[in-house]
């Protein structure tokens, strides 16, 4: 699996506004201040977020994003998935868009590809934006703590 700046991206305005309170606004260059996201990729992303109804704006200058549902409710996987396609690894394990190759039935790999695909998958589709929103709170913690000390 391959995460592209965009998918990098997305994660990261959605973690920004798990951070928040429920229904909290943040304004965009808010966002790509904290999270350190080119405004350019920030418009493009929130509008993709939003057509898929993860995160509601409002628009002036007391507008905003914020999220749409509640971050129990999000995953890793459902996000990369919207904005990569896939998680597969390979295009052979994919399992919505398959591709097929000539060298498939004797292929030695593919079973691994197979068992990698299935962990990831595991992984980012037990994960929630609550999850990486503690997560978060965590090492910001663990951060001050080890300041003060």
């Amino acid at each position: 699996m391959k995460i592209t700046f965009k998918s990098d991206y997305a994660l990261k305005i959605l973690l920004e506004l798990s951070l928040g309170e429920k229904g909290q606004l943040i304004q965009m260059k808010e966002i790509a201040r904290r999270q350190d996201i080119p405004k350019k990729f920030l418009e493009q992303i929130v509008l993709i977020l939003k057509g898929a109804n993860y995160i509601n704006t409002v628009r002036g200058p007391r507008g905003g994003i914020s999220l749409a549902r509640d971050p129990e409710k999000i995953t890793i996987g459902e996000i990369i998935r919207l904005i990569e396609g896939t998680t597969s690894p390979i295009g052979c394990v994919n399992e919505t868009g398959r591709e097929t190759c000539d060298f498939e039935n004797r292929c030695a790999f593919r079973e691994l590809f197979l068992e990698v695909n299935h962990r990831i998958n595991d992984v980012v589709d037990k994960t929630t934006f609550a999850d990486m929103a503690s997560r978060t709170e965590t090492i910001r913690s663990k951060r001050l703590a080890d300041y003060i000390i």
